[in-house]
């Protein structure tokens, strides 16, 4: 029996034997039993079966978020929001604002901060002792999530005690007197004082994932690609929530894999592969060969314009290489972060020279490389996986931003070359890198088809000639999100998992700025809702 038959006016289903003029989708058993006009559709219903109706919308199929952190994010996501600060008085103004909100807590604690709003000034604790005296501890993780700063109170707490650079580029940054900035580069260091922090209880992080993962589902994300595993409780976290109901959306998990990761620990992430619940499962694993731009760690073929950036995460880098050839023997599909142009040609050269016709391997970010580079990527199958808004959020047309000024103009000018990797013939998913970003799918493909901020009227855009069709940008999130992980759903077809969206518009057929206004009516995981109605 048909257990219910969604209505619209219209289907967009992706998929090249929908009939024209289809307009219904009938579910049955949590799959999709056909698609196609309501004429043929509603004669399919019994008395059983529900019908919603949404005259003017438009249904499509279940939205992926190809790079997102939700676990992960817990931890970062404290205290103030600092995503929408630009300018250094900003900041000394949203922390005042902070101080006062948080004037009942030991620690001061913040998020998402865009190095671009110090204006030239030194990265550092300054504009903290500035604002909230010499005794408070205060933590800030940046926008990036690569990189901190923390007052000489929270580094005192931490016991970090004098500036140090490891050879991967990590460590406790000092000015030119050897004193403590309080900027702290990359995770092993950054660790080290977010293990002082307070701590969050395991309920009250049950409770943060399941809104945050509901909040996802509002806006007609029916899936998401973890790209971390590194919280200790983050599986039980999830069983938790399938103990007391379902997820709101898919989580395909990618443990990390550190130059620090033991044969035995390679040993074990291979025998976690399948292992999850009903709607999470750990499948595949993720790697960095390096860092970011901003912190001055991405690994770069000549140093950026602070002399930085000639480093791999992995020393030698040859031992990153070794590590992907042992997991694709295994069957295991690799993604890895690779930011700096150096970084991503040598990723790109390790998965061209895999065997052919194995599991699907991904680079993550791949925010500035050579032409020769993108050609490699589409002849050889490899997986681009893009996030639009890190270009439109942090770079500026005019090269004023951090990314930018660090860069130079040459490798600036080769900024998110998402339509070059379209046109290379390589898959192409989106996602947000969320907390990195917002999550929200409809300002990411209003950016990735305006390369441009949509949400900040009059923004000029960074490199035009990389904008994305209406249906490229879809595709990013529906079919190519599929096809990166050796999937190909992402179409609303019969006998595919009922996982759709009702939007109030058309996405095929919408201006930047109408997309990013779009409103989720109904999203349904297995044919039942997760949000809407």
């Amino acid at each position: 029996m048909i257990d219910t038959i969604v209505i619209a006016a219209r289907v967009r289903s992706l998929a090249p034997e929908t009939p024209e003029g289809a307009d219904a989708v009938a579910i049955a058993d949590g799959r999709i039993v056909a698609v196609g006009p309501r004429s043929e559709i509603l004669p399919l219903a019994g008395p059983g079966t529900a019908l919603v109706t949404h005259p003017t919308a438009t249904i499509i199929p279940g939205l992926v978020d190809a790079h997102s952190h939700p676990v992960f994010s817990l931890g970062i996501v404290r205290g103030l929001s600092l995503t929408d600060v630009h300018t250094y008085d900003e900041l000394v103004a949203a922390l005042e604002r902070g101080r006062a909100e948080q004037a009942g807590d030991e620690w001061f604690l913040a998020w998402g901060l865009d190095p671009t709003a110090f204006e030239g000034r030194p990265l550092g604790n300054a504009v903290l002792q500035e604002v909230l005296g010499d005794e408070r501890p205060a933590y800030i993780t940046m926008f990036d999530a690569h990189s901190g700063i923390a007052s000489a109170a929270a580094l005192a707490r931490a016991g970090i005690d004098a500036p140090v650079t490891h050879p991967d580029g990590s460590g406790a940054v000092g000015d030119q007197d050897g004193k403590l900035t309080g900027h702290l580069i990359e995770f092993p260091t950054m660790e080290i004082l977010e293990r002082a922090l307070p701590e969050l209880g395991f309920s009250d992080r049950v409770a943060q994932l399941r809104g945050l993962l509901a909040d996802m589902a509002a806006v007609g994300i029916t899936a998401a690609h973890v790209m971390d595993l590194q919280d200790a409780d983050a599986l039980d976290l999830l069983a938790a929530i399938e103990a007391s109901g379902e997820l709101p959306v898919r989580l395909r998990i990618s443990p990390w894999v550190t130059p620090e990761t033991t044969d035995d620990e390679v040993a074990a992430l291979i025998a976690l592969q399948g292992h999850g619940g009903r709607r999470y499962r750990v499948e595949g694993v993720k790697f960095f060969i390096d860092g970011t731009v901003e912190g001055g760690t991405a690994w770069l073929a000549s140093p950026d314009a602070e002399g930085e950036g000639l480093s791999s995460a992995w020393a030698p880098a040859e031992a990153y290489a070794e590590r992907v050839r042992r997991f694709d023997r295994a069957g295991v599909p690799t993604a890895t972060h690779a930011i700096g142009d150096q970084g991503i040609r040598f990723v790109a050269e390790t998965l061209a020279a895999l065997p052919p016709g194995g599991v699907p391997h991904r680079i993550e970010h791949i925010e500035s490389a050579e032409d020769d580079v993108i050609a490699l990527i589409g002849a050889n199958g490899i997986v681009a996986s893009m996030q639009p808004t890190h270009c439109t959020h942090h770079v500026r047309s005019d090269g004023s931003d951090d990314w930018s000024r660090r860069l130079g103009p040459e490798r600036a000018a080769r900024a998110w070359r998402t339509a070059d990797v379209r046109r290379s013939g390589a898959i192409l998913a989106l996602g947000s890198d969320w907390p990195v970003a917002p999550f929200d799918p409809w300002e990411i493909m209003a950016d990735a088809q305006g390369r441009r901020r949509v949400a900040s009227a009059g923004s000029a855009p960074v490199a035009p000639d990389q904008a994305l069709t209406a249906l490229q940008a879809l595709e990013g999130y529906t079919t190519h999100a599929h096809r990166a992980v050796g999937s190909d759903g992402g179409r609303l077809a019969p006998g595919a998992p009922a996982d759709l969206v009702v939007v109030d518009r058309d996405p095929l057929d919408a201006s930047p700025e109408d997309l990013l206004a779009a409103r989720v009516l109904l999203t349904l995981v297995d044919g039942v809702a997760t949000a809407g109605r």
